[in-house]
């Protein structure tokens, strides 16, 4: 039977989830369902972002053990890159906060460029979604973390395709689901997005904080316990 450990489960779900709460992301999303031909336009979008996702870990896993660290339990590589990695996100998480407590009732600077982005032709959209993707420093190593949790747990070829979809579609979910609402029920749901697109134009830098904040506990967790 084609299965998975549950630690691993865990550990896909949880690096996949923190992927997709991209406040980006999500706000050019709705931006696009909010827009002229909604599913068409929204339903490319987020194909491109699951193939982005699914190439850079394919490019990750294509690397092997040579270049990623072990995350095995205990090994000094991977305990290392986690409270490196938990420091960084700490900070991240502190500035965010921060931001969102002094800027007061502006919206975040982020937010301005979304509207920029929202009105270019899909083609070009999908390129430069891509592309902040690809080079953000976050979802980078989150998804190669993610690759060195799937090589170091010495999978077999097809469990390691179950590992890759099961990491893309959890990356994926802050995407999928206001895409399937609106494909299920168009009419109701379209208040509920422009309400959503507000609060997160409002609260994205406090999303962002937490997220971040969360993540470094969780990584910084794993380091401890790697050195104990």
């Amino acid at each position: 039977m084609l299965s998975l450990p549950l630690h691993l489960w865990a550990n896909l779900v949880a690096y996949g989830t923190a992927v997709s709460l991209s406040p980006l992301h999500i706000g050019l999303l709705l931006l696009l369902l909010l827009g002229q031909e909604p599913l068409r336009r929204a339903s490319w979008f987020v194909l491109s972002w699951m193939l982005t996702i699914l190439a850079m870990l394919a490019l990750f896993l294509s690397l092997g053990h040579r270049f990623l660290p072990d995350s095995s339990p205990g090994a000094a590589h991977g305990t290392i890159t986690d409270l490196l990695a938990a420091g960084a996100l700490l900070a991240l998480g502190l500035h965010r906060l921060l931001s969102h407590s002094t800027a007061g009732a502006e919206p975040p600077d982020w937010t301005h460029q979304l509207d920029r982005f929202g009105a270019l032709p899909l083609p070009l959209l999908i390129a430069i979604s891509s592309g902040l993707e690809a080079i953000s420093p976050d979802d980078l190593f989150l998804v190669a973390k993610s690759a060195s949790n799937l090589l170091a747990a010495g999978l077999r070829r097809p469990q390691e395709l179950l590992g890759m979809g099961v990491l893309t579609v959890a990356a994926s979910l802050s995407l999928l689901l206001p895409l399937g609402a609106l494909a299920l029920n168009r009419h109701s749901i379209l208040p509920r997005l422009e309400q959503a697109k507000k609060l997160l134009y409002a609260n994205g830098d406090l999303l962002v904080g937490g997220l971040s904040l969360g993540l470094a506990g969780y990584l910084g967790w794993q380091g401890i316990t790697g050195l104990a």
